[in-house]
């Protein structure tokens, strides 16, 4: 009997053992770069390259390309251009290298999206009343937001911001322009136009890196049933 070829193993400790080997990243050293590990059974970069040629198409049209998540799986981001900035972003904070796949591969922006849709967008097991002040960098949440407006307005402004520089999306944009846009949020230069006790860019940064490190490392069922490549 023919052996049957040697399947690629890629188990949920290989995922926390590469992803905990490095930290820091594009932008000011706080940006994760691409830390899941794929050839982690010694095969060659060129036979992982045929492979992902070969199945590039069929990948795209099953969604498997974003652990099997689909946009009909989508329940907060109605919006294309909402969803793929968010995905963008996340890609630039988690991306994809050599060494494994990215944020979009892991369905990071689909996490968040569900995240969105319950408690945690809503805000829905923590107090929300006044007064509202601009938080110390050692308090949680103080805004009078929710974190679904919160996001929001985090979203629309990195495009606002694209088009001012770039006079394009910001999904569109290169990937060291997104660097520039991402590093201004982080240091709070960008000013969302609304008071600080509101909203800030900074802090809108810090619950997206938050959420798409949540999102790399959840162990959860997509919606064909297939676990997520950093759940495995």
């Amino acid at each position: 009997m023919a052996n049957k070829p040697k399947e690629k193993q890629f188990s949920r400790r290989d995922f926390l053992k590469t992803t905990g080997v490095a930290t820091g990243g594009i932008i000011g050293g706080s940006l994760l770069g691409g830390l899941v590990g794929f050839n982690l059974d010694g095969s060659s970069s060129e036979e992982d390259a045929a492979t992902t040629e070969d199945t590039a198409s069929e990948e795209t049209s099953t969604g498997s390309n974003t652990g099997g998540l689909t946009d009909n799986s989508r329940v907060f981001f109605h919006n294309d251009l909402d969803f793929n900035t968010v995905s963008a972003a996340m890609e630039r904070i988690f991306p994809e290298s050599e060494s494994g796949p990215g944020a979009i591969e892991l369905g990071c922006a689909f996490y968040l999206d569900g995240q969105l849709t319950g408690q945690y967008g809503f805000n829905s097991k923590e107090y929300m009343q006044g007064p509202f002040r601009e938080p110390l960098p050692t308090q949680g949440y103080q805004s009078n937001l929710n974190r679904r407006d919160y996001f929001m307005l985090g979203i629309n402004k990195l495009n606002e911001e694209a088009n001012s520089r770039h006079e394009t999306d910001f999904p569109d944009l290169e990937d060291d322009q997104m660097d520039d846009i991402l590093t201004d949020f982080e240091s709070g230069e960008v000013d969302l136009g609304v008071p600080a006790h509101t909203a800030t860019a900074s802090y809108f940064f810090t619950m997206l890196r938050a959420a798409t490190i949540e999102g790399a490392y959840a162990d959860r069922y997509t919606a064909e049933t297939a676990i997520w490549p950093a759940g495995k």
